[in-house]
């Protein structure tokens, strides 16, 4: 399996690329800037992109969602809860002071408990509320398991619940009753900023006490 992580755009969101070495199908998650980058990547790997999915629909998360589906004709996914976000890229570039992307298609929507992927590339949604209406992790268990966590768990924080949306007791529900569920050796790779682990958070995060 292949996982590359790595910074995009002006608040630099974790883009995550994950591919199948056998297949060499690929996902992208939170593809929210940069996307020759991002298609760089996968060329280096190469990798074809099959899928794009989004941990949630603020404009740092989906800004490149366009640009990806002209160059490589793929489909993309949120949550429907989200939806309304993403018809509102205008209004969150001017809260950024930014150009405002263009707004790419949602082909489909996640559910929470079901998966999505390509050949060779399975994740499990959990629908997680909080930062969002509709934010959602994505579970890999090839082996160690992976957690994609979007902006609802980092590295000793959670996140923030004061946008469109976003609900604090929502956010301490979903960690507390899903995120937190999972085995302490889950590796977590959050929005922004560094990775951590389930047992990290679990022992030593001020949020979850």
């Amino acid at each position: 399996m292949i996982v590359e992580t790595f910074p995009v755009g002006l608040l630099q969101c974790n883009c995550t690329i994950v591919g199948d070495e056998t297949s060499r199908e690929a996902m992208v998650i939170d593809p929210g800037d940069d996307p020759d980058l991002i298609l760089s990547k996968l060329k280096a790997q190469n990798l074809i992109l099959k899928q794009i999915v989004c941990t949630h629909t603020h404009i740092d998360h989906v800004g490149a969602i366009f640009e990806l589906q002209q160059k490589a004709g793929t489909p993309a996914s949120i949550h429907h809860a989200d939806l309304f976000l993403f018809e509102e890229l205008e209004t969150q570039a001017q809260w950024l002071g930014m150009p405002a992307p263009r707004r790419g298609t949602i082909d489909s929507f996640l559910k929470d408990g079901s998966t999505v992927g390509c050949s060779g590339v399975e994740l499990g949604v959990l629908h997680t509320p909080g930062h969002t209406p509709g934010s959602s992790c994505f579970l890999l268990n090839n082996g160690r398991k992976i957690l994609f966590a979007g902006d609802t768990l980092f590295q000793n924080s959670i996140g923030r619940t004061d946008l469109w949306g976003g609900s604090m007791p929502q956010i301490l529900s979903s960690i507390h009753n899903k995120v937190l569920t999972l085995d302490d050796d889950t590796l977590v790779i959050a929005g922004h900023g560094g990775s951590t682990s389930i047992g990290h958070e679990r022992r030593n995060n001020p949020f979850l006490r």
